[in-house]
């Protein structure tokens, strides 16, 4: 038997049970210290990236963030997956076999009871960002289904380098397209008061820091400037307008500012300057054709109205 420290990952000794099926759910997490974890650097879409190690190789700590239902696949971040209301939990119940078959078509063979691999990571943001749908808005689902996109969207990334043969980074580029919609519609909707962000949490959008609201900010202009639409030229060119006016409220506070990461001002004024020259070069003509999207067009507005 292997020591602690040799393991990766451990089963939770707490394991509830499923809120919607009652099926016994495993939880699994990782172990950190002894040379797990080696830091590397900070996207620009503020991803750590780890460097691996020569006793445990390349380490996904985001794989382990979603608890998972290994019977009707319900799905949702620990702090949430015991907490679902029962309206929730009937809602869930009834979407069971869809969840089940939207998730084959990405995924085909998944096993949530035994440690997981990338695609068993990837797979739970995706059916945490379905399960979210169906939350009601004190859950702030919206910007949770956008962290669960944006993590996915990573995950793919990871997926198509280790197996660039299988078309996972056309997935990769499903799930950023559908980050962006999330996150636009959630700074707009903290801004009309229709739904909350900044009072959840850890707005991550990964595990080693929180960037609070301000990330949020960030995230939701460049997700706007690299994957929103584009086959429309007046409505790209207005969203990249509201894109830079996002931006621009992460450094422009005055004396505010300064108690904010520099890591997010630094690249917060990159962002704000590339969009203004993106803006000052516009030519009506440059339209993308719109990459389709397996979950059906963004929708106009938040999920089930929330």
């Amino acid at each position: 038997m292997l020591e602690d420290g040799a393991k990766l990952t451990f089963l939770s000794k707490k394991n509830p049970e499923c809120p919607v099926c009652q099926a016994p759910v495993v939880r699994e997490e990782l172990y950190t210290g002894r040379g797990r974890l080696i830091a590397g650097e900070l996207t620009d879409e503020l991803r750590r990236l780890y460097q691996p190690s020569q006793k445990f190789g390349e380490v996904f700590p985001l794989i382990y963030s979603i608890m998972v239902c290994p019977e009707c696949y319900y799905a949702a971040f620990s702090s949430d997956f015991s907490q679902v209301p029962g309206p929730t939990a009937e809602a869930l119940q009834g979407s069971t076999d869809a969840r089940k078959q939207g998730i084959k078509k990405l995924f085909p063979v998944l096993d949530y009871n035994n440690p997981r691999t990338l695609k068993e990571g990837a797979s739970s943001y995706f059916l945490a960002m379905y399960c979210y749908d169906s939350f009601p808005k004190n859950f702030n689902p919206l910007i949770k289904q956008g962290l669960c996109a944006l993590r996915a969207a990573w995950l793919c990334t990871d997926l198509h380098r280790l197996h660039p043969q299988d078309n996972f980074d056309y997935l990769s580029r499903l799930f950023y397209r559908k980050a962006a919609f999330f996150y636009v519609q959630a700074v707009e909707n903290e801004t009309t008061g229709r739904e909350s962000v900044a009072d959840v949490p850890n707005l991550g959008p990964d595990l080693d820091k929180n960037y609070g609201y301000d990330g949020v900010l960030y995230l939701s202009a460049l997700l706007e400037y690299r994957y929103g639409p584009r086959e429309n030229a007046e409505y790209r060119q207005q969203a990249l307008e509201e894109a830079k006016r996002t931006v621009a409220r992460i450094f422009g506070m005055g004396k505010a500012s300064k108690n904010k990461p520099e890591v997010l001002l630094t690249r917060s004024k990159d962002l704000h300057e590339t969009l203004t020259k993106e803006l000052t070069n516009w030519d009506s003509r440059n339209t993308d054709a719109e990459v389709g999207d397996l979950f059906g067009a963004p929708p106009s507005g938040p999920p089930n109205g929330k």
